[in-house]
């Protein structure tokens, strides 16, 4: 009996400290939509989409409806709904969600019947305290990726991560959380995939079985449980469904897609105009140079420190002859100084978040006390507008948003500050982690109103969304191998939740690298969406030739196949705008259900658009086994094949990462520039890798500067390869760079002639490298060998019209 009383006042306890949602007490079924009260809350769902189908559960009843992630609205689609005793279904032409009455339980399945995910039965969605969590039942063998800026492995399976936006310098590579929230994820199991974004900014947390053999989980500290789910066969329509959510990035500004040269910090001007200097006389392209806090007058926001730089318009008039344009570092902090315009006139236009007794929240950064903006109001975000006025007047091209989680010393913002969250007040609480993107936000519109041109904004902090309007880097890394290899996986993790352009501190911002080290991540820099090299303050210079002669050129052979292959890249940004497929990619994108993908052995290894398998490997190695998923890939330097499905240990140096291309691909190159402000020669070099399988691209050319693209003014045109090259008729009215196109034909080998609508051609064969070969520094050395591809060439007018290639 005294067992039986403590179990059941365990049972007491356990419900008066947890509330599950209960029994569907009545049904109210609309179009596209089922309304439900339950025994403890309330639940909607809604046809966003024929693959995407909203939950929103709340104790209180659900009233407006907000968010600063989602700008979709929910599409007119046949969904059929029907009711019975014990069940509502909902219907559309890719999936089905069913809910069971007694408890209330969602599972959602495929149309023809295969369960996709359900609740985990018995807990569903519960409350504990103000805490909301649904939970879901693991699947035999499912696998969990995303999540976003996440560290870990790329299986995220027996881990849990927090979202709460942290400035933490110098993370350790397995440290959470870290910078940005993304709550998108990817579960994968019995050859299906489907996504769920937990749309909740409060302090959420994610748990794929860490501790547990029985659920996976999603939950916040407060607000509604309210969650899209979203299902397509293959992953990449996964990716496609959420960004119709939560948007897509615009096309980027083209010189920001070359290699940029920062430092912490570079001052005075004439050591910037040095820099640039050098990189020209050294022939290394390059396009941008970032000027870190020391810039600024006493590190106030909106100054220029006019010892260091007594006239920036025309320090960036020289640069822009050059071919660099200037980012320059913003942090939203503005410090309390009488006298100092941006506090001054922030104070009189009111526009600070506050206590709840009316003061200015104080906080302490760069400058001293500060006051921050509040930007999550529409007059907040206008006054930063206004006072950007000021970069543009000085000729900066770009703007990096950092310290935006928001960041103050001490690090523990109090909970009780207010903000207007666009006319839905609400604290700290809820608005901490939207902070960042929408000072992006403010800093992209304010930027683009201002100059009627495409800015680069750049941010450490942001939220679901953040791809409308700003590019990111993974912060304050480290100089060590293991955030060399980390890094990759934030990226490509970020790639997998929407975000496409992305970047990390090349060489590491804290520590010094190794020599063998900084080559190996200038080389993987070329292959990554924004090719950025970083330093902290009292850290060894890191410019590529302060690494000795030898790492020099390999960091020049790299760079240089960047700006060689940015039609390539510059076309893969193109197709991020409209599908919201990543530029650098997880393997789990295209080879989800192949296992190998998530061995930890192979899991950082990722490619670059469809076409280019990279597998980056610590510079310590000497050899490195390497995964290639089904097709047949080509050796990137030498032509060699290799067949998919294997494994395989290569030798590694210090002079090439190892890099192939897939049979099939397709890969417009140009010839060397030093800067994307230089026109490259009039022939475009399209690469053709023979290959079992067909393939498509959508090749792209726009001014790289202005939004006319909005409005036609770009040059598109399809290519396809199968049994021949097809080049569809071009789109838009924008006249490529290009009057001349080169075939370059890899695998090929018995090819003679070919056709050109219809009239032959003879090939030509020749050999090409796609690297220098280094320098013989020592006499006593051997000669470096150049690779070389064997291939076959033909060269074509560029028209505008169809053409077609027999082979």
């Amino acid at each position: 009996m005294v067992i039986y009383g403590l179990l059941c006042s365990m049972g007491a306890y356990a419900q008066k400290s947890v509330v599950n949602i209960g029994d569907v007490k009545s049904v109210q079924i609309g179009s596209g939509t089922v309304k439900m009260v339950t025994t403890n809350a309330f639940a909607d769902l809604t046809v966003y989409s024929a693959a995407i189908i909203r939950v929103r559960i709340d104790r209180q009843k659900l009233t407006d409806d907000f968010s600063y992630a989602v700008i979709a609205k929910p599409a007119a689609v046949k969904a059929v709904i029907k009711e019975d005793a014990a069940n509502i279904t909902i219907t559309t032409d890719s999936l089905q969600a069913r809910i069971t009455k007694r408890p209330f339980s969602i599972a959602f399945y495929t149309t023809d019947g295969l369960l996709i995910n359900e609740d985990e039965k018995g807990l569903t969605t519960s409350w504990a305290g103000n805490e909301v969590t649904s939970y879901k039942k693991m699947q035999e063998g499912e696998r969990f990726v995303g999540l976003g800026e996440k560290n870990g492995n790329l299986d995220r399976t027996g881990s849990a991560y927090t979202n709460w936006n942290s400035d933490v310098f110098g993370y350790r590579a397995d440290q959470d959380p870290l910078y940005s929230t993304i709550p998108f994820y990817i579960g994968i199991h019995h050859g299906l995939n489907y996504g769920i974004f937990f749309d909740n900014t409060y302090q959420s947390d994610f748990n794929f079985g860490a501790s547990n053999n029985r659920f996976s989980s999603f939950g916040a500290r407060d607000g509604e449980m309210n969650y899209y789910f979203m299902y397509a066969p293959a992953m990449a329509g996964i990716i496609n469904a959420y960004t119709s959510l939560t948007g897509r990035m615009h096309m980027p500004p083209l010189w920001s897609l070359g290699y940029q040269q920062n430092r912490y910090s570079y001052y005075p001007d004439k050591e910037v105009l040095r820099i640039a200097q050098t990189l020209r006389e050294k022939k290394i392209p390059a396009d941008g140079i970032t000027l870190d806090i020391h810039y600024m007058d006493a590190y106030k926001l909106f100054t220029w420190n006019k010892e260091r730089f007594p006239d920036p318009a025309k320090m960036n008039a020289e640069l822009l002859k050059m071919g660099f344009r200037i980012t320059v570092i913003n942090d939203p902090g503005i410090k309390v100084e009488k006298g100092y315009a941006a506090y001054e006139n922030g104070v009189k236009e009111n526009v600070f978040i506050k206590y709840p007794d009316g003061q200015l929240y104080t906080g302490q950064v760069w400058p001293g006390w500060c006051h921050f903006a509040d930007f999550t109001s529409e007059k907040g975000r206008n006054w930063w507008k206004t006072q950007m006025k000021g970069y543009v007047d000085n000729g900066v091209s770009g703007y990096w948003n950092d310290m935006n989680e928001i960041a103050t010393w001490g690090q523990k913002m109090p909970g009780n500050v207010l903000f207007d969250y666009d006319g839905h007040p609400t604290t700290h609480q809820q608005a901490h982690n939207v902070y960042g993107l929408e000072m992006t936000r403010a800093s992209y519109e304010g930027a683009r109103t201002l100059t009627g041109k495409r800015p680069f904004i750049l941010t450490r902090a942001g939220y679901a969304g953040l791809q409308r309007y700003t590019a990111i880097w993974t912060g304050d890394n480290r100089a060590e191998e293991d955030h060399m290899l980390a890094g990759v996986r934030l990226l490509n993790s970020l790639g997998l939740s929407g975000v496409a352009f992305t970047g990390m501190d090349i060489g590491g911002f804290t520590g010094n690298p190794t020599v063998g080290l900084y080559a190996r991540w200038m080389q993987l820099g070329a292959f990554i969406p924004y090719f950025r090299n970083h330093t902290g303050v009292n850290t060894k210079s890191s410019e590529p030739w302060a690494y000795g002669e030898e790492v020099l050129e390999i960091a020049r052979n790299y760079i240089n196949l960047r700006y060689r292959l940015l039609p390539y890249i510059y076309s893969a940004f193109y197709e991020a705008s409209q599908s919201g497929m990543p530029v650098m990619r997880s393997l789990a994108i295209d080879y989800t259900h192949d296992a190998n993908v998530y061995d930890t052995r192979f899991q950082n290894q990722f490619q670059l658009g469809k076409a280019f398998l990279v597998a980056p490997f610590e510079s310590t190695k000497d050899f490195g086994e390497i995964y290639f998923p089904a097709g047949r890939w080509y050796n990137l330097y030498t032509d060699e094949l290799q067949a998919g499905g294997e494994k395989k240990v290569v030798p590694l140096g210090l002079q090439k990462i190892p890099v192939f291309v897939k049979g099939g691909s397709i890969i417009p190159m140009q010839t060397l520039i030093q800067t994307t402000a230089e026109k490259p020669a009039d022939t475009l070099f399209l690469h053709v890798y023979k290959g079992d399988t067909a393939n498509t691209i959508v090749y792209y050319e726009d001014d790289g500067e202005s939004y006319d693209y909005e409005n036609g003014g770009f040059y598109k045109r399809t290519i396809r390869y199968d049994d021949r090259l097809t080049l569809e008729k071009a789109e838009g009215n924008f006249n490529s760079k290009f009057n001349n196109i080169k075939l370059i034909l890899h695998g090929f080998d018995s090819l003679q002639q070919v056709k050109v609508n219809g009239g032959v051609q003879l090939l030509q064969s020749s050999g090409i490298n796609f690297l220098t070969p280094i320098s013989r520094f020592d006499p006593q050395g051997g000669y470096a060998i150049p690779d070389i591809c064997k291939v076959f060439t033909a060269s074509i007018k560029n028209s505008a019209d169809r053409i077609v290639v027999e082979f």
